[in-house]
């Protein structure tokens, strides 16, 4: 079982779109590479920030919920998102964070690994951690951040749950993981040889309540392949494991698969291809609304009810 190669994207809930804007392209760096609309809900966005190519593995998005009830952190939702930065780049980050606003805890040391957690403006617990590992990666020339201290992409995910157990019986019996030790009572899981984007830790969380999306949450952790057998071979394990799968859908970037992992995480199987490309050109990437076909004949409503946004002239 070696379909899964590692994070794809990771989705998350964010507040104000243009303060969500403002940090993640004015304070980290990242490009928005496409700026579309909820598929089920088009009276919000959906954001994504990745490198300047939008390289799979590279993304975070945002669907941005001002009106809702911040997260209820509990079992059953991932808790943390963690960004590779270059190796010897975090007191350049823990500077610039700072100077953003944001409360940066002091370094820290994950097996062996440095990492500097924070939360962003809406309570997003994020952590950026240092690597050599080798990524699919190319430097944004517009952003505010050198080429040589640029995020990387999606390094790892860490997941609250009643019953480590169980969930770690299904990331390797079912989606092909490796256990690989634990750590502080973080138990680690690996895929496509481990490393930097390709693992996520799980902890128990005795006396915890079961979690709640909300505002400065994750809403679902993506997990890439590379094709579409390879999309249905997994969805072929995680029906057989009662998990009840959806259909193959298509986003047009990609072709999604979602199910909940025992613990109650949604996760979602994403196609590497045919990427953010297919329907913008590289140069102009994220720049204007992008709508699925069915949703072309509102664009006029659907853009009067969205905010307006633009890039941040002052960044830190």
């Amino acid at each position: 079982m070696n379909d899964i190669g590692g994070l794809h994207h990771v989705t998350c809930i964010s507040g104000d779109a243009q303060e969500n804007l403002d940090f993640y392209t004015g304070v980290l760096g990242m490009r928005m590479v496409k700026k579309s609309v909820n598929q089920d809900s088009p009276d919000t966005y959906h954001l994504f920030y990745a490198d300047a190519d939008g390289h799979a593995g590279s993304d975070i998005t945002f669907f941005p919920w001002p009106g809702m009830q911040p997260v209820k952190h509990g079992f059953g939702l991932s808790m943390e998102s963690s960004l590779a930065v270059p190796k010897g780049s975090l007191d350049y980050w823990a500077e610039r964070v700072a100077l953003s606003g944001a409360k940066p805890v002091a370094i820290e040391s994950r097996r062996g690994e440095r990492v500097m957690a924070f939360d962003d403006p809406h309570g997003l617990q994020i952590a950026l951690i240092e690597t050599s590992d080798k990524r699919e990666f190319t430097a944004w020339n517009k952003s505010p951040v050198p080429k040589e201290k640029q995020i990387l992409g999606l390094h790892a995910v860490r997941l609250w749950e009643d019953d480590v157990e169980r969930t770690g019986a299904f990331l390797t019996d079912v989606l092909g993981f490796r256990k690989e030790g634990g750590d502080d009572g973080w138990h680690r899981y690996s895929v496509a040889g481990g490393g930097s984007g390709a693992h996520v830790e799980v902890k128990q969380a005795p006396g915890e309540p079961r979690g709640r999306w909300g505002v400065g949450g994750i809403h679902h952790v993506a997990w890439r392949v590379a094709d579409d057998k390879a999309q249905l071979d997994v969805r072929q394990r995680v029906f057989e494991a009662h998990r009840r799968p959806t259909e193959v859908i298509d986003r047009f970037w990609f072709k999604s698969v979602y199910f909940m992992e025992p613990g109650g995480v949604l996760f979602e199987i994403a196609t590497d291809g045919p990427g953010f490309t297919a329907d913008e050109n590289l140069a102009t990437l994220g720049e204007k609304l992008v709508l699925p076909p069915w949703l072309e004949a509102m664009r006029a409503e659907i853009e009067a009810g969205l905010p307006a946004l633009r890039y941040p002239s002052s960044r830190p």
